[in-house]
């Protein structure tokens, strides 16, 4: 049973002790503060950030960076995940660090480059990253994305076709790996092209 004061609704003590376990149900790892808000109920932003504190210090939450939270430790989650995540909108890992994971380039790319809504460069737990901002009605078409452990990411063929939007002189080392036709029907399909 629920008790009103002041036109608040308050939890129960049982329901107030499941926090981490409603968290824990929605499949994620990763939460933003209003993501806890919204999930925990918690509209006084006060109360949910005394919360969340508490919640840190004993353990159950970790902090990723302000506003930023997760279930595990850092060292325990996918650099690329926490990227993503950090960007708080919809975003893939894709061009340098695809390629260079493929082989296609032979440099190895330092910080993790992201497809996005917005163009950033950022820091997350020690991981840096670029995200290249993608033109909406190209960024959400999802052909050639596919999702790896809860992280999307482009497949050879969609990083090409991004790299070759963002840069058509970009050089790539070992062309011979790259199936053009695929590549081709891609950047058809998403950007247009006649």
């Amino acid at each position: 049973m629920y008790r009103i004061n002041n036109d608040q609704f308050i939890m129960p003590r049982k329901e107030r002790t499941d926090k981490i376990a409603i968290l824990a149900r929605q499949g994620e790892i990763i939460f933003h503060t209003q993501d806890l808000m919204v999930l925990w109920g918690i509209y006084n932003k006060n109360t949910l950030y005394t919360t969340i504190k508490r919640s840190v210090k004993k353990g159950s939450l970790y902090k990723i960076q302000k506003g930023m939270y997760s279930l595990l430790p850092i060292s325990a989650i996918d650099p690329w995940m926490l990227g993503i995540k950090a960007l708080h909108g919809f975003g893939y890992v894709s061009t340098e660090t695809i390629l260079s994971k493929t082989g296609i380039v032979n440099q190895l790319s330092l910080p993790v480059t992201l497809v996005g809504e917005k163009s950033l460069k950022f820091k997350v737990a020690g991981h840096d990253f670029i995200c290249r901002k993608l033109n909406d009605k190209f960024l959400h078409n999802t052909a050639g994305i596919i999702e790896i452990n809860g992280i999307r990411q482009a497949s050879l063929e969609r990083a090409v076709a991004d790299m070759l939007y963002f840069n058509h002189k970009f050089h790539f080392d070992n062309r011979k790996l790259i199936d053009w036709v695929k590549v081709n029907e891609l950047r058809k399909k998403i950007y247009d092209l006649a």
